[in-house]
């Protein structure tokens, strides 16, 4: 039976402090109910035998003593289908192009165990990029990924798009696809990249993840989790 505890000692940024509850464990998914009816998602950060230490994603923001915390035995996992392809999901794996929900094939665990690189496959394919400095000093391989930082002012928004818009694998017809996530961007920066990927129809073979500069932050940490896990 699900148990809904309204044991909130304290809150501090976006962390609340739950006391006396039974054994919870890290990682595990929270849904939080305010008293207006407002539902907030949340993880559990830290847990002990007396304080268990809430994150939760869209922030505390109305949350008070009063607030009912469930703890729902289960981690952060993603849908992944076929369908992922061609769309646009927030940085937290939901759909925000307006299409369908997707219907899951499997549900994966965005935090699997660490893999043994003298157990993986030699990388053979090469990636062209159709940049020449990335394909003749940092080529790139199938299943690599390739992170950009960069500063205001600089064409990073540029070489992302070409980069999604022109990567195939040299001497091989078959299907393709890139997993493409952005993080800390503006709105007028989402606009941008979804505009170009449906004008060049790279988001035909794209799964793209938009975690902008407002959405709430620790959605920083899942959103890059959820990109490989669609990658894999």
């Amino acid at each position: 039976m699900v148990k809904e505890y309204r044991t909130i000692t304290d809150i501090t940024g976006p962390l609340i402090f739950v006391e006396k509850t039974d054994p919870v464990s890290f990682g595990e998914l929270v849904n939080i109910s305010l008293p207006d009816g407002t539902k907030k998602r949340g993880q559990v950060l830290d847990t002990s035998k007396d304080i268990v230490v809430v994150q939760v994603f869209e922030g505390t923001v109305g949350i008070d003593r009063a607030s009912g915390v469930t703890f729902l035995g289960e981690t952060i996992k993603l849908s992944v289908s076929q369908d992922m392809l061609g769309r646009i999901l927030n940085g937290s794996g939901m759909p925000i192009d307006s299409g369908p929900k997707i219907i899951p094939d499997e549900k994966m665990e965005i935090i699997g165990s660490a893999i043994n690189p003298w157990a993986r496959d030699s990388p053979r394919e090469f990636i062209q990029t159709g940049i020449s400095t990335i394909d003749g000093l940092l080529t790139l391989v199938r299943g690599q990924k390739l992170p950009l930082f960069s500063g205001a002012g600089l064409p990073h928004n540029e070489i992302a798009l070409q980069i999604t818009r022109q990567a195939k694998v040299i001497g091989k017809n078959e299907d393709f696809a890139v997993v493409f996530s952005a993080m800390g961007i503006t709105n007028e920066e989402a606009q941008y990249f979804m505009k170009d990927f449906e004008r060049t129809g790279a988001l035909k073979r794209a799964v793209v993840f938009m975690k902008l500069a407002d959405d709430p932050t620790v959605e920083r940490l899942i959103t890059p989790k959820l990109a490989l896990t669609a990658a894999e």
